[in-house]
């Protein structure tokens, strides 16, 4: 088995995985994903679908969630930087609206564990990213819910440079905010 560091998050349930990652001059090996290491660390669910996308940088995508059937998402970037964003929307938590923000990139193979009911979403910061993510439920068309990415009610402090021109699709910029996700 691989070995893994776990740090866990002020917001409960929110963790980040730092792998050991064996390296010399032929380049570098390292295990993104082993079952019995993730459950020892406290991560014991089980992954059902890979997804990977990739964008130019400015590119904001999120935050997203899922209504009907929540997923948890295992994140990671194999080429270039973004800051990846989770957003609590477990009603009735002690952390409720808030954020927790991590650059994950090549360099640093970082991955962050986002459980359900959480929004996600992430900004690419190099001038190109792959992002990879595990979910423990399939894609379900029509089951996908969003928060503005911008919400003042939540705050996300996003590392948008004066220079940086964002790209997003038009439904990303117009989800309702925190306030409309609570009236329902």
């Amino acid at each position: 088995m691989g070995q893994i560091k776990v740090e866990t998050c002020e917001i409960e349930g929110l963790k980040i995985i730092t792998p050991t990652v064996h390296g010399d001059d032929r380049g570098y090996f390292y295990e993104s994903y082993h079952y019995e290491d993730y459950k020892a660390a406290g991560i014991p669910e089980v992954f059902v679908q890979d997804n990977q996308s990739s964008g130019r940088r400015g590119v904001l995508r999120g935050l997203h969630f899922q209504k009907q059937f929540p997923q948890d998402k295992l994140v990671r970037v194999i080429r270039g930087e973004v800051f990846d964003v989770a957003v609590d929307l477990r009603k009735g938590s002690a952390t409720f609206g808030k954020w927790h923000g991590e650059v994950l990139s090549e360099e640093n193979k970082k991955q962050f564990f986002v459980p359900k009911h959480f929004a996600h979403g992430f900004l690419v910061l190099s001038d190109y990213a792959e992002f990879c993510y595990k979910c423990t439920d399939f894609y379900h068309p029509g089951d996908e819910g969003g928060i503005v990415y911008n919400d003042p009610a939540i705050g996300i402090a996003w590392p948008i440079p004066a220079d940086m021109e964002l790209i997003m699709i038009e439904r990303d910029q117009k989800w309702d905010g925190l306030d409309a996700f609570c009236a329902k």
